[in-house]
């Protein structure tokens, strides 16, 4: 590899020097460089990538965190600094899911309807084997606030509370803590109270909603739903008081004869301003234990800094998974080609640019290699990115993804010099245009436009890690050799991959990246997303 980099360099220099190739849209220090990506150098790194030592690289595991130490070792050998926070190649990715694995209440001896009587969510809540009371204490809104306080002069350590979602209003509807018809974060925001009630140590708190059946159906989703969203594990506790939402019809169970002296209270509060606790007797006892699921991972990032002091704060991304299924029982699922080769692509392609720039006439624009985990999970590492971007995504460009590229699928068996491209004309027809220009000058690949079509019923647009920066407006550009027989087995190996064509998709890659980083102007969107 050095003594190939280096005869490469000296040749690159000596052409810089004589034929005056400091420009970096010339076709020959393209070609020269594109040059690099070689089917030897892409063989090493998948080796090591889909190696048995990596077990599989799923998400959250130890062969998935080898390959990540891997993929940084690369970019720092090619002298790329870190770009997370000045000092990191990992941007840290973190999604959970929080379901019910029991949730029950009791008023007496009767068991009330979880999703039907009353609903609670898990994110707000500690997981709890069980919790039973004899009394409550009605304490108006829940409000700590310098305007109004329920909590004055009230001691709730260890008490359950109820109280009534919203805020206090007066007979013409003005609020009062507002004095007008608007509302403040105490009726917009749930959590508000449930905050308040943590500090001041009430063990739980249930809060009649008035607009139960609505609200009911719309926690449903998250409260049923076991799909892994983005956030990092925390205990309820630490911020929140227990807590279940009641319906009209629950909360009149459980105030039982004491219901008027809670609704005369209410009014007593709306016509004085003036907090009205009330106590009474009830036996509730409620079980509330979480299934909590977390998936940690890493992102890898691989930065190259724009030349052009005007172009280098606009950025293209660079993307393919290295992420696979992993370990099952003894089997190993090695993902070669899923997805091995695209993540040895980035790195060669990488390479290409990083010499550029070694050499004093790298890239106009910034290029951001970014290889992200959690696409076999569901697209979660690039889903992550795009929510908490390390380079502001309205001065992102485009993103080039890649996605296997290693195999032939068997409609192209009589053609291995092919390529799948999928959503270059969605978004900006000149992205099309330049890939297009790009392969007719240096590839001449067979540029397949199957899974492009809208019609298609795998609808690929929509399955790897480019979708979500399309979603968000970033024209986007897929490369893909589709499916085969070893798709998600444990027989997906290196020794099945096609390295030579491996390295001309590379090429193809490293073309359309080189011209969109360099090109004068910003390509343009323009069509709508689709």
């Amino acid at each position: 590899m050095k003594i190939f980099s280096a005869l490469v360099l000296s040749l690159l220099f000596a052409q810089a020097s004589y034929a005056q190739l400091s420009r970096p849209t010339d076709v020959d220090v393209a070609r020269t460089l594109a040059s690099t990506i070689t089917p030897v150098e892409l063989e090493r790194h998948l080796t090591q990538i889909a190696s048995e030592e990596f077990e599989g690289r799923e998400t959250g595991t130890a062969g998935q965190r080898k390959a990540a130490e891997y993929i940084a070792s690369v970019f720092s050998s090619y002298g790329l600094p870190p770009a997370v926070g000045d000092s990191s190649y990992f941007q840290r990715i973190s999604f959970i899911a929080e379901t019910w694995a029991e949730i029950n209440m009791m008023v007496g001896n009767e068991s009330i309807r979880h999703l039907w009587e009353y609903y609670s969510i898990p994110s707000q809540n500690a997981s709890r084997e069980s919790f039973s009371t004899n009394e409550v204490v009605f304490l108006g809104y829940g409000i700590d606030d310098p305007l109004y306080n329920d909590y004055a002069d009230q001691d709730v350590k260890g008490k359950t509370i109820l109280i009534y979602a919203g805020e206090p209003l007066n007979a013409d509807g003005y609020s009062l803590l507002t004095n007008d018809t608007s509302r403040t974060a105490w009726t917009s925001d749930p959590t508000l109270k449930l905050r308040a009630a943590r500090r001041h140590g009430a063990a739980m708190v249930m809060i009649i909603d008035p607009d139960f059946r609505r609200n009911v159906d719309q926690v449903r989703r998250e409260i049923l739903n076991n799909r892994l969203r983005m956030g990092w594990s925390a205990n309820p506790a630490d911020n929140f008081a227990n807590s279940v939402y009641l319906s009209s019809e629950a909360a009149r169970k459980i105030l039982g004869k004491s219901f008027n002296a809670v609704v005369n209270a209410r009014t007593r509060i709306e016509r004085t301003a003036k907090p009205r606790p009330v106590t009474f007797p009830a036996k509730l006892s409620f079980v509330q234990r979480k299934n909590v699921r977390e998936l940690l991972g890493e992102n890898v990032l691989g930065f190259v800094e724009g030349s052009d002091p005007a172009l280098k704060d606009e950025v293209l991304v660079v993307t393919a998974h290295y992420d696979h299924l992993g370990r099952r029982g003894d089997g190993i699922y090695f993902g070669a080609d899923d997805n091995g080769s695209g993540t040895s692509t980035v790195l060669e392609v990488a390479q290409a640019f990083a010499e550029a720039r070694k050499l004093g006439y790298g890239p106009r624009r910034s290029v951001l290699f970014l290889l992200v985990s959690g696409e076999e999970k569901g697209l979660l590492g690039s889903e992550y990115y795009v929510n908490y971007p390390v380079f502001p995504l309205e001065n992102t460009i485009a993103n080039i993804n890649i996605d296997m590229v290693g195999r032939i699928d068997p409609q192209h068996e009589q053609n291995p010099n092919y390529i799948y491209v999928i959503g270059s004309d969605r978004l900006s027809s000149e992205l099309h245009t330049i890939n297009e220009e790009a392969n007719a000058t240096y590839t001449q690949l067979e540029l397949d436009y199957t899974y492009n079509a809208e019609s298609d019923p795998n609808r690929y647009y929509y399955r790897s890690d480019h979708y979500n920066f399309a979603e968000r407006g970033i024209p986007a550009i897929f490369y893909f050799n589709g499916t085969h027989a070893d798709y998600h087995r444990t027989t997906d190996t290196v020794d099945k991959i096609q390295f030579e064509k491996m390295a001309t998709i590379g090429k193809l890659v490293f073309h359309t990246a080189w011209e969109l980083s360099n090109r004068d102007k910003r390509i343009v969107v323009d069509k709508a997303s689709k």
